[in-house]
Formats: C-alpha cells, structure tokens, sequence
C-alpha cells in the first residue's frame, strides 16, 4: 500500500505515524485495536503518545494490520525501535505440523482400543522429549515427530486410569501439552495455541498438582504475551506465583524452580512494557530463587536455574532498550554452563539485539551466525531472530551484503528482488 506523505516527516512519533497510517486505510480505532487484540483506549493512548509502544510483538501486528512491511515507516528513522525495521511477512510453516494438529484437534471422545499405559513409563517419556528439546539443534523437528503419539498415549492414560495412577497420567499430559506448546510457537494457528494452553492448565488441575498448575500457568502466560495480551500474561504468572508460594518452606528443589521461572516471566512481560523498576524487582525475586538452590540446579522444562536467571538479565536489559548494559552482561555469561541449546541460541539473538540497537550490525552479524550455529532451527522459527537477520540483510553495508544474505536464507528469509 502506498505510504502517506506526511511520514516523510522525521519529527513525528510513533503514535502519530499510527493514527496517520491508520486514517489513510480508512480504518478505525476500534477495527485497528481488535486487530491487535486490544482495546479502543489503549490504542487512543498510543496515539495520543500518553503512552509509549515499547513491546516488538505489538509493533509488528500493528505494521500487518495496517499493511506495512517495514517497521521504520511506524517507528521512524530516529527512533529505537528502528534496529529491528522489517516485517516477517506470512506465517511460518513447519512441516510437523500437519500430524501435531490432527493429534490435538481429532481427539476422539472414546477411549482406544489399545492397551493400558503405564503412566511412570510415560512421564519418563515426556521428560526425555523434554530433554531433546533443550539439546538438538533441530529440536523442532525432532521433538514434533515424537509429540503425536505422546499426546494421544497421554490421552489414552487420563481416559482410562483411575486414582493415583490417573493423577499421575495427568501430570504428564499436562506436560505433554506444554512441550505441545513450546514447539509449535509461532507455527502453530492460533484456536491451536490457546487449545494446547487450556488443556495444559485443565490436566494440571485435574491432578490438583501445585507445581503442574504452576508449570501450565507459566505456558500460558508466554502464550497472552506473545499474542499481545501482557496485563493478562502478568495477571496469570503472578497467581500462579502466589498459588506455590505458601508451599515452597521445604518444597522439592522443581517447587522452587517454576516459582522463579514465574519471576524471570514477568520480568520480561513487564520490561517489554519499559517498567524497568518493576523488570528488575521481578528478576531480583528470580536471582534470590537460584541463591536459594544448588548452584548446579536446572529445572527440567523451563531450564531455570542459575545461568537461566543471567541469561534473563541480558534479556531484560535488551527490551529496556538498555544496550549497554545487555552487552555487558552477556560479556560476564559462560554460555557453555547452559545445558539448554535451545536457551544458549535465544542468548545469542538478545545480544544480538542488543548490538543493533548500538548500530553495530558487524558485532550483531556475528553473534547472529553465533546463534544459528547453535540452533538453527530456534532462529528460524523465532520472530526476533527472524527479524534481526532480515534487518541486517536489508540495512547493512555492502561489504557486509553476501553475509547477511547467506544468514537470511538460512533461515528462510527470502532475499530476492
């Protein structure tokens, strides 16, 4: 679509180029808010500027609602915002996809006609999934293949166990369900993400499991905050929070880890928000969790530990839009004490980040190939990554051009024309 005018004017904010564009299509607040899945008045404050747009995901729907494939045309040339200017068009598609849907969305309403499942057996199943996740580097593909039959032996077992044995199938479920979720993110359709949530939170419950309901509510809570939804993404984790928090006095050593990987959570939902004092009280509370925790511990699904919660730190001090002090963080990281592939790549991408907000695409070009190496398919299939590699393909100098190219198709941003 053709690009107003008045955009050519470097002085005006990002609301105003908001309300500009959004007049142009002949939109109104209303239809652009739902777009976004908010509300009238939070989009009137934003172009009011009575409130500054801080969060990625919501700039990037709003630049697909209103039809526009680079960001710099909303944030303009002199904001922050800027370092990441392209919009990923399309949605991502992986191949895997098409056996997970038919596993969670045909889920039959009799039991099969197959065997009992040992529930122990099969948590120790969904915990070695889990595991795989963290360590390939193309976990996506890997743990998809195996999440069909997990998800519908998990079924089976909730179905046709009773007692103990039901409680425990459905903690596994639950488990499954959240795995489910990790990895179809951004791949997923959307009935499919929430679907996977809910029946996550509702196998936890059915198990009346602290931990599990916790667990559930820190998968949905990543779920509204990646669909723009940050008030409710908070709302969720901190009730979770407060559900486990009267049990953690000599709680199992996992109790205490999803209460500080629901901590690291709402640092960063609120650091996209820019509430730095808020970012920073959140992650304090996760730091003092890991204090109180072997220095070796991991916990096994949200990886938290003590170099989840410095690897958070860079994390926050990136969506503060606090480069420097991001970078220097990551400079004091031993990566190789994370046992989780999957979170070491998503280090290297905020670093990333975090260099591009300096305007230093060499430093940012090179952790980037960092990042891929580590786990190629965790940059493929994650927006800020993707975002970050296309910046620099399209705004970095032409010596830098076959680099950026190469690393732009790797992971699947076409780069011709």
């Amino acid at each position: 679509m053709d690009i107003p005018e008045q955009l050519a004017n470097d002085e005006l904010s990002t609301g105003e180029r908001i309300r500009v564009l959004r007049e142009s299509r002949g939109m109104s607040r209303a239809v652009l808010a739902q777009q976004c899945g908010r509300g009238i008045e939070w989009l009137k404050k934003i172009e009011s500027g009575e409130r500054e747009l801080r969060d990625h995901g919501l700039l990037l729907q709003l630049a697909a609602a209103l039809q526009i494939a680079d960001l710099s045309v909303i944030t303009g040339t002199n904001t922050p915002a800027a370092i990441a200017a392209t919009v990923p068009l399309g949605r991502l598609s992986h191949p895997g996809m098409p056996d997970i849907w038919a596993a969670v969305m045909t889920r039959s309403l009799v039991p099969a006609a197959s065997g009992p499942v040992d529930p122990v057996a099969l948590q120790g199943r969904v915990d070695q999934t889990w595991r795989l996740w963290h360590t390939s580097s193309h976990n996506r593909t890997e743990v998809g293949a195996l999440l069909p039959d997990l998800i519908r032996d998990g079924e089976h077992a909730v179905r046709t166990l009773d007692g103990k044995r039901r409680r425990l199938a459905q903690i596994a479920l639950s488990d499954i369900y959240r795995l489910t979720g990790q990895a179809t993110a951004y791949v997923a359709p959307a009935e499919l993400a929430w679907v996977v949530a809910d029946r996550a939170l509702a196998a936890a419950h059915g198990a009346d499991n602290p931990p599990a309901i916790a667990a559930a509510a820190w998968n949905l809570g990543n779920i509204l905050r990646e669909t723009a939804y940050p008030e409710e993404a908070l709302r969720v984790v901190n009730e979770a929070a407060d559900l486990i928090r009267p049990h953690l006095d000599g709680a199992p050593e996992d109790w205490r880890g999803i209460y500080g990987a629901l901590q690291l959570h709402a640092a960063v939902t609120v650091a996209r928000e820019g509430r730095e004092g808020d970012a920073w009280r959140y992650w304090d509370r996760g730091d003092q969790v890991a204090k109180s925790l072997p220095a070796t511990y991991v916990h096994p699904s949200t990886v938290f530990g003590r170099a989840n919660v410095d690897f958070h730190a860079v994390s926050v001090a990136t969506d503060l839009q606090k480069s420097a002090r991001a970078i220097g963080l990551a400079d004091d990281i031993d990566p190789d004490v994370m046992p989780s592939v999957e979170r070491r790549a998503r280090l290297w991408v905020e670093v990333a980040r975090g260099h591009l907000q300096r305007g230093d695409r060499t430093a940012a070009l090179h952790v980037m190939q960092m990042a891929h190496r580590i786990g190629a398919e965790t940059v493929s299939y994650t927006p800020s990554a993707r975002t970050v590699a296309a910046d620099l393909w399209r705004n970095s100098p032409r010596s830098m051009r076959a680099e950026t190219s190469k690393l732009a198709e790797s992971v699947g941003i076409t780069t011709a024309g």
